[in-house]
């Protein structure tokens, strides 16, 4: 689609713009560096499937558009258009589905999910997939949340789905026809879904409090396929593969990707695959790019999880969802030196924020990256909200095409989070250097308030986990009558180490200022994680009160 009039951003940036930081000084915000991406006019009837399609060149890509690892079983270009014209005509016409009919999904990865994906998106249905390993209860709750007309799920899921929703099995007879039915050949025409029509229900993590339903439009989605499509490389086809679940926003945007490149998007089994079945995967399909959380980079920086693979495709490997310790990062290339390791930074809420992009960047293990195409970020104070410059810590706003619309039924966190110029709050301590290169320094929900002070648990985790004896680490607060609260750690050891409490507490003690001090210790077998990778600091925090009374 060509750039027009409408499009928000020139290519150049303004003179007021540090061509090296990206901070424009008369506005007091940050500028991404990148290329900009064109995109459509707002004003332009259009789904974010039909732009995906319209990206896809003629002739179609003769290798497989989709491939499932566990199976084999692949679906090509042709047939990947074919079936989601054929799905999107039989939705409307058995199911009656049409503009803003919600569309629950409770699946884990499988080949017919794109297909769905893009389907629901062509007729204006919104598509809010949900984790198959929810319980009945939580699924109940989204449902109430989400409001569907309809629920997509799979022989050993729909059990857990309220038995008032109507129900189609992906793996029926039925839907199956739905793929291929001969009604179904034209088109949906375009025209019937406006870009700023929600196209996606997407449930936030819940790891600091309730689970939230973000509302992302068709413009979003444009927006995310956009910059992938920006920011392509030429050369052979690539073959990615997809570690993430699609119902997480990671997963279900990088599969948008696969279609927009044209490349083949490799189908693990969204979580419950290991490490070694992945890339024993990766191997067997000539894998060049591996999306996936910090659990997997982990992995792969130990030699003996890819030994005797031969991973020589291999070009990259994008990680995101949670953040990645620097030692872990530096591991993993000195294993695989010939690998970029793409690290990332976004949300539900607004998609990509930044990444590292080409083998000079990726060498700032310790970034999130720089501004990724057309957006645009602050700095705030936290106390008095003023915009800050270059090296100075403080919020993380950001503004773009990729925004949510926002959390569908919650008027109370829409206005906490948008501030009343259009500006989305992060939640996120950070700040950018003079390269214009991001630095996220913790959740500022998640800080622990120790008397006077704001204590950030990700560089107590930083510096835990610069112990050989540890495995990994959480710090999170533990409620203290005097000090308020006081930072607590959670810590698996490596097997057979005797490391003890007192040892870690006088370790940390020598490299911090005394409130920064880690004053309680519990040793466990694992840290929780959401499918993301994310800490699951709640779970952490109520065993932590389950501990016995601190005492300083």
């Amino acid at each position: 689609m060509a750039e027009t009039a409408d499009d928000p951003r020139s290519p150049s940036l303004p003179p007021s713009v540090d061509p090296r930081s990206g901070f424009d000084g008369v506005t007091k915000t940050f500028c991404s560096l990148r290329p900009t991406a064109a995109m459509p006019s707002p004003s332009v009837p259009l789904s974010a499937a039909y732009y995906a399609e319209s990206l896809l060149h003629s002739p179609l890509p003769s290798h497989p558009a989709i491939l499932d690892a566990t199976t084999g079983a692949a679906v090509s270009f042709p047939d990947l258009l074919s079936q989601i014209r054929s799905l999107a005509a039989s939705l409307r016409a058995h199911l009656g589905l049409s503009n803003g009919h919600v569309a629950f999904i409770l699946s884990p990865n499988r080949l017919e999910i794109p297909v769905l994906y893009l389907a629901l998106f062509s007729i204006g249905a919104v598509a809010a997939p949900a984790n198959p390993a929810s319980t009945p209860s939580e699924i109940a709750s989204l449902v109430r949340l989400s409001k569907p007309t309809v629920a997509f799920a799979v022989s050993s899921t729909a059990a857990a789905l309220p038995r008032h929703l109507p129900t189609l099995l992906l793996d029926s007879l039925e839907f199956h026809s739905f793929l291929t039915s001969n009604a179904a050949s034209a088109a949906v025409p375009a025209a019937e879904v406006r870009q700023p029509d929600v196209a996606a229900i997407l449930f936030s993590s819940g790891t600091t409090g309730r689970v939230k339903a973000a509302a992302l439009t068709h413009r979003s989605f444009i927006a995310m396929m956009a910059g992938f499509y920006a920011a392509r490389r030429e050369g052979r086809p690539e073959v990615k593969l997809l570690t993430a679940p699609m119902f997480h926003t990671m997963g279900f945007v990088v599969a948008l990707k696969g279609v927009v490149l044209g490349a083949t998007m490799v189908l693990m089994g969204g979580g419950r695959a290991g490490v070694a079945e992945m890339l024993r995967a990766a191997e067997q399909h000539r894998v060049t790019e591996i999306t996936a959380a910090p659990p997997v980079v982990v992995a792969m920086g130990r030699p003996e999880v890819a030994a005797g693979l031969d991973l020589s495709a291999l070009e990259r490997v994008v990680c995101g969802g949670a953040p990645l310790h620097p030692a872990a990062a530096e591991r993993f290339m000195a294993r695989f030196p010939r690998v970029e390791l793409s690290q990332g930074y976004g949300s539900t809420e607004a998609g990509g924020i930044s990444i590292l992009v080409g083998p000079d960047e990726c060498c700032h293990v310790r970034s999130a990256g720089r501004l990724s195409s057309n957006v645009e970020a602050k700095i705030v104070d936290t106390v008095t909200g003023e915009a800050l410059s270059v090296a100075q810590e403080g919020e993380l706003w950001v503004r773009g095409p990729a925004i949510m619309k926002g959390y569908v039924g919650d008027d109370e966190a829409n206005a906490s989070i948008f501030s009343s110029d259009g500006w989305l709050k992060t939640g996120d301590l950070c700040y950018f250097d003079h390269d214009g290169f991001l630095y996220i320094v913790d959740r500022l929900k998640e800080l622990i308030k120790y008397k006077a002070y704001q204590v950030p648990p990700a560089e107590l985790e930083l510096l835990l986990q610069s112990l050989p004896e540890i495995v990994e680490a959480a710090v999170v607060p533990y409620p203290h009558e005097e000090a308020g609260q006081i930072p607590m750690a959670f810590v698996v050891r490596q097997p057979g180490s005797n490391l003890s409490e007192a040892e870690i507490i006088d370790f940390v003690a020598k490299k911090v200022a005394p409130y920064k001090k880690i004053r309680k210790v519990a040793f466990v077998d694992s840290i929780p994680k959401s499918a993301a990778g994310k800490i699951l600091r709640r779970e952490l925090r109520k065993l932590a009160l389950s501990t016995s009374k601190c005492k300083l």
